[in-house]
Order: structure tokens, then sequence, then C-alpha cells
């Protein structure tokens, strides 16, 4: 019973399956674009944000801004940042604890008011994510870190410096952490092996609009050119290509025809092939910014998805895909290459009947045609989505707990499912 009274607690999907969806759906903004941009925010006196997704991620980080005596106001799907006087340097720990993507205002704090305490950042449990790169590339910046009883706490005794700074993998929340930094540095940084990922030319047009100067270049470098300070500014955050991807996902389990509006194309580049290869027919205007896919009743399975940092296959992707391979004809390769714990949802997907055996890094998913209703969890955000999808091409009612996971990156799941013709009930 304990297991359920959890559920509860944290929300229940009611699916019923199979369903079939048809009609057109806006995508939201991007999450893992309004995140760093509300921390980039704290540097500015006053931000307009549109296209902000409401989230429960995103009211963390306003809740952050906040405790930096920030105020945030919404106006529709628009979010209204402006700062006001400092009231410390320290993210609580019950703040940084709410998601793992909290370490990103740690280079905002530090180039506002030349100092910041912290604790380790909370969030999804998807195996080992070191902080040290972002620590080593701050480092370079100028910050002296030091333990505190667990805690970080990080000064800046001759002020933010430019530098030289090489990352050893290109970690997104690692370059950002070094751009929003770097934006008040004396003199110019250069950041090489940098993330390539939308969301990191997303945040550097942000903190552009806003006055800072960054440059980056066609193999993905990035320089800047440190400034006094950044003035106010209004941006419109990028379309989710993860929330796409999931929503294609929804498709092709249902056999289903959707129309996407509001995406970017260009940023699906390495998902779209993936989807002609299980026969759904595929149709993108950029014009228009819409994306249409019409899939067979049965899809074909994937030779082989490997994920990689971008330009290759998302991570955040592989988690949905694999629910819709789990009833595809044939069997699919999976190859996780970004986090060492991805596959969680994996054993979730078995209490359906899929066919899922798991090996360090590879999952090899054999399609069994037909899933049944069963009781299952959210193990994280993506796997969350996973449940959803797999529950849509289910025979039956299933039970989904701890959605929680699914609110901290989806808006209004059920509702937007619901009005492409599924049955999802919010509990």
């Amino acid at each position: 019973m304990g297991r359920w009274r959890t559920e509860q607690e944290n929300g229940i999907y009611l699916v019923e399956g199979p369903c079939r969806l048809q009609g057109e759906i806006r995508v939201q903004g991007a999450k893992n674009a309004a995140l760093p941009i509300l921390a980039a925010a704290l540097l500015t006196p006053e931000s307009v944000i549109h296209r902000c997704p409401r989230l429960s991620d995103i009211d963390a980080a306003a809740d952050i801004l906040r405790h930096f005596g920030c105020r945030c106001e919404w106006d529709g799907g628009t979010l209204h940042v402006t700062r006001g006087e400092m009231t410390g340097c320290e993210i609580p720990e019950h703040l940084m604890r709410e998601m793992r993507s909290s370490i990103v205002f740690l280079g905002a704090a530090i180039a506002r008011c030349g100092s910041a305490r912290i604790s380790m950042p909370g969030g999804c449990e998807l195996g080992p994510r070191p902080i040290d790169m972002h620590l080593s590339a701050l480092r370079r910046l100028g910050v002296r870190i030091e333990d505190d009883d667990g805690f970080l706490r990080c000064t800046v005794p001759g002020g933010l410096h430019g530098a030289r700074i090489a990352l050893p993998f290109p970690s997104v929340g690692a370059t950002e952490n070094a751009m929003i930094a770097a934006c008040l540095a004396e003199g110019e940084t250069e950041l090489h092996n940098a993330a390539r990922e939308p969301e990191i030319a997303d945040l550097a047009a942000f903190l552009n609009a806003a006055g800072a100067r960054i440059h980056i270049d066609a193999a993905g470098s990035v320089f800047i050119r440190g400034v006094r300070e950044l003035h106010a500014c209004e941006h419109t955050v990028i379309p989710d290509r993860i929330v796409a991807v999931t929503y294609l996902c929804a498709a092709a389990a249902t056999g289903s025809s959707l129309t996407l509006r509001g995406v970017e194309t260009d940023h699906l580049a390495a998902c779209l092939p993936l989807f002609e290869e299980m026969g759904c027919a595929v149709q993108q205007n950029r014009r228009d910014a819409t994306l249409s896919i019409a899939a067979p009743q049965t899809v074909s399975s994937l030779h082989m998805v490997r994920t990689m940092p971008y330009p290759g296959f998302p991570t955040d992707a592989q988690a949905p895909l694999m629910a819709v391979c789990c009833r595809a004809k044939g069997t699919s390769i999976f190859v996780e290459n970004i986090f060492e714990n991805r596959y969680k949802h994996a054993a979730e997907l078995l209490r359906m009947g899929a066919d899922i055996k798991v090996e360090g890094r590879v999952a090899v998913v054999e399609g069994v045609g037909r899933l049944h209703p069963a009781r299952v969890e959210c193990t994280d955000l993506r796997g969350g989505a996973a449940m959803v999808v797999a529950a849509l091409g289910a025979q039956g009612e299933t039970r989904i707990g701890q959605i929680r996971h699914i609110e901290r990156g989806y808006e209004a799941l059920d509702e937007c499912l619901c009005a492409l013709g599924a049955s999802v009930k919010k509990q």
C-alpha cells in the first residue's frame, strides 16, 4: 500500500488505451532553454521572457530568483523578472534540491554578488552527473571554491577575468555556467568543446539582447567579451524539441496522424529519420514552423539508436522512443552514451508486457505487438513520458503514479493529449 499511497500524494494519470490521436498541438517553450535564461535574468534589471513554459521546474527557478530579491510575475505565457536588492548570496538547500538544473544559478550568483554558497542540486536520479566541469570552468574565470561542511563556498578574490577554457566533455550545464559568469568578467573568454545544443544558442541570444558580447563560431566554440553590466531585455524561448519528439512518439505508438505547430524542425534533424525508418510519413514546413506525422498501425523496429551530444540523438528522447519500439515489428537496439542509469523506465515497461533486456549501456527491445495495462510509476521526467506513450497504445487502463516527474517538463500533458482524442485523467 505504501507505494500507491505515495503515488496518490504525487499525482496519478489514468490512461485508457488504445486510442487514436488526431489534430494539432502547439509545442511549448523549451524547459532546458528557459532555466538557464532565468538564471541569467539575475544579471539584468528587468527581463521579459515570452513562451516560458509553466512547469514545476520553472516554479523552482522562480523561487530561487525570489530568494535573491527578484520579483517574478506571470502574464499568460510570459514571465516578467524584475531584479531587486540582493538578500544574500546563498541558495538554501531546499531550493537546490528541487531540481538538478539549479546548479546553473551558481555562475549567475557569483557574477552578481562576487560570492555564492550552495549545496548539491537535486532532480532526477540518472546516475552520476558530477559538477566537476562546472567548478573547473569557474575556477579558470577566477573563482575560488572551498568545501564548507557539505556546501560549496565560492568567492572571487581578484574579480572575474576572461580565460581559455577547454571542456573535457561538451557539458550543457558547464557551458551555460561559464557563459553566464564570463559575460561580466574582465577581458575575453574562449570556451572550446562547448555544448552545441540549441538551448546554448538561445541562452546566448538572451544574453546578447541584454548587452552581452557572445559569438559562437561554426565549430561550436564560444567567444565572450566581458562587459561591465547588462541591461533590460525581452526574449522568446525556443520551442521544446524533446516535447515535440514525445508527441511524435505518441502518434507513432497509436498509429495516429498529428500536426505540431511552433516547432524548429532543424533542431529535430537527428530524430526525424528514425520515425521514417519506423514507417511513419513525416512532412516538414519550415516556413510555417509545422511538422506533420502519419504513422502506420504498427511501426517497424529501429536497427540502432545511439544517444550522443547534439547534433546527435538526444538522451532525453531515448525513453519515449523505447516505449514506441515495445510494440514494433522486430528488434530495436538502444545504446545510451550520456548517462549511466537511464534505463529505469525499462523495468516499468516490463510490467506492461514489454520484452526488454538491459546490459550496461545497451538495451535490446523485442517488439511484442501488444501491451497490457498495469500499475506503473514515473522513474524520472523522460521515463514518465515513456509510461504515457506506452499506455496510449496499450489495451485497457494504465495507472501511472509519481506524475510530479512529468510535470517538471511537460505543460498540462494530460489536457493536451485529451484535446487530441486521448483519455487521460489526472487524480
